[in-house]
């Protein structure tokens, strides 16, 4: 049971990863700014993609102290 929720929260984690990569990428809609803004938005994505597979690990490390 705990497996299928860590699996569960890792899907999630990475649907709401690819979400936000797919909705703030290139062709979002928005008109593209200078390089500098550019770097500022690709450090975001990376911070978000970090976090996210910092929840997974952590998800994975809890799941596992419970085996």
């Amino acid at each position: 049971m705990i497996r299928r929720r860590t699996a569960a929260a890792v899907g999630v984690l990475a649907l709401a990863a690819t979400a936000l990569l797919t909705a703030c990428g290139p062709n979002s809609g928005a008109a593209s700014g200078s390089p500098k803004d550019d770097s500022a938005q690709v450090q975001q994505y990376q911070q978000a993609v970090d976090a996210a597979e910092s929840a997974a690990a952590q998800a994975e490390s809890d799941a596992a102290g419970d085996e």
